[in-house]
């Protein structure tokens, strides 16, 4: 059963149409006292709840309910309703338990969506999947489980590494890749975030529509609109002809939104609006173009810490992360070095038509020795250097410690050094090798252009 708590009949009434018509059990009743009688007497499969009733505009009194249902049925999904202007007042509703939030007036699809997406989860965490509610110090919301086995439940022909950290990633992408569920992906640069994007889209119910990736790292101010929600013709001095902006061209598919965090605030404002109500604008354009989309997010920076610096929304942060997953670095899966080493090679022997090179055990170990602070990107970088200026087969420890950028830097966990120290050092090495050339700096220390700023700001080397 799915209980409506909404004091306009004519919202109890639409409401209950539109579930009813999908198969859905319901009651509907017009405030908290009604609400709790039914909460206390057994317990609804999900409850979508306004948040402002008519005695109490400011929302406390839905506050109030929210947390007497959390404390009754806390394993009960509750879907807010606000609206637009009340978004802060979803927000709380977040922090005390709430599992999701739409605005008023809602897209009928986005929101059977989430009701859907909401079941799907639960029915999951029954099963054995434990769901964080949110609510807790970080603010984040987060699937764990901490099985060992092997994943086979997905495809992931495309991922190297046998490590029980990364297969602890891949039970849940096992478990949410076919629910519509917004993910949020963390982790350091390089890592494969977007690889992990890719496998939610591949073992989705939309594998076999568009994934658009987008790093919003790369697009600008100005441009933003454009980029995102396309153009009509004339729309403005460059705009020569119609444009389809990538959230179109992600209808029915899912979106991968990279380096979310470098995103300023006057777009998260506009971005958020068109997760919430899956509908937006292209620029020139007065009629709103409805789109169906599974949104991923991903990024390096510490979202929890911007929301509290102010610099980065606090409900889009929310609207984001409904799973958050969070990827190891490198240096937390050094059993996975070898693997992904001599997939690297045999790629790079493929694409220049060499011989197959091999790696010696010695050269294995000393790789699994470094820190990697550019992690993945970065070993693949130093893999592909080597078989191109060194003649031996199988390839030495020696022959990597020429190219490694880092040779002369001591172990972070033999001499004590953090990774804030073993990171300084091989950034103003790179530095002083390519002249503050940032592009020759990323590209031998496997970082993005963003990445490596971000890194050369913390360090004042900039």
């Amino acid at each position: 059963m799915i209980l409506i708590i909404d004091d306009d009949s004519a919202i109890r009434t639409s409401l209950g149409f539109m579930l009813k018509r999908a198969g859905y059990e319901v009651q509907a009743v017009a405030g908290p006292k009604d609400a709790m009688a039914i909460v206390r007497e057994e317990a609804p499969r999900l409850i979508l709840m306004d948040m402002n009733f008519s005695l109490a505009t400011s929302g406390e009194e839905g506050l109030t309910l929210l947390k007497q249902v959390k404390l009754f049925r806390p394993e009960v999904p509750v879907i807010l309703m606000t609206a637009w202007g009340s978004i802060n007042l979803a927000v709380e509703g977040m922090k005390a338990g709430a599992f999701d939030f739409v605005t008023k007036p809602w897209n009928n699809i986005a929101l059977m969506q989430r009701i859907e997406t909401a079941l799907q989860l639960t029915e999951s965490r029954d099963n054995g999947l434990f769901l964080e509610q949110r609510g807790q110090s970080d603010a984040q919301s987060s699937i764990a489980n901490r099985q060992s086995s092997m994943v086979n439940g997905i495809d992931r022909s495309f991922i190297i590494g046998e490590s029980r950290a990364l297969n602890d990633v891949l039970k849940v992408v096992e478990r949410i890749a076919n629910t519509n569920a917004s993910v949020l992906i963390t982790g350091e640069s390089g890592t494969g975030k977007e690889l992990i994007a890719e496998a939610i889209h591949k073992n989705s119910q939309r594998a076999d529509k568009p994934f658009v990736k987008v790093n919003l790292g790369g697009i600008s101010q100005s441009l933003f609109e454009s980029e995102m929600f396309g153009h009509k013709k004339g729309a403005f001095t460059d705009a020569v002809a119609d444009r389809k902006g990538r959230f179109e061209l992600a209808d029915k598919g899912t979106i991968f939104l990279d380096e979310i965090g470098e995103l300023d605030l006057s777009c998260q404002v506009k971005l958020l609006r068109v997760l919430q109500e899956q509908t937006f604008e292209p620029l020139g354009d007065s009629k709103p173009k409805k789109v169906d989309i599974r949104v991923v997010s991903a990024t390096n920076a510490n979202l929890p810490q911007m929301v509290q610096d102010k610099t980065f929304r606090e409900d889009l942060f929310y609207r984001i992360n409904l799973i958050t997953i969070h990827l190891p670095a490198l240096r937390e899966r050094k059993e996975d070095i070898p693997l992904l080493a001599n997939y690297f090679a045999k790629k790079q022997c493929e694409a220049n038509g060499l011989p197959l090179v091999e790696i010696s055990q010695e050269a294995n170990d000393y790789l699994a020795s470094l820190p990697f602070p550019g992690n993945i990107r970065e070993l693949k970088n130093l893999v592909e250097r080597t078989i191109l200026v060194s003649a031996n087969n199988p390839l030495l420890a020696s022959d990597f410690q020429q190219q490694y950028q880092g040779a002369n830097i001591p172990n972070a966990n033999s001499d004590g050094l953090t990774l804030d120290e073993v990171e300084y050092i091989a950034i103003k090495k790179a530095f002083e090798k390519y002249h503050g050339n940032v592009s020759q700096m990323a590209s031998a220390l496997g970082l993005s252009r963003q990445a490596l700023y971000r890194r050369l700001e913390k360090f004042k080397m900039v």
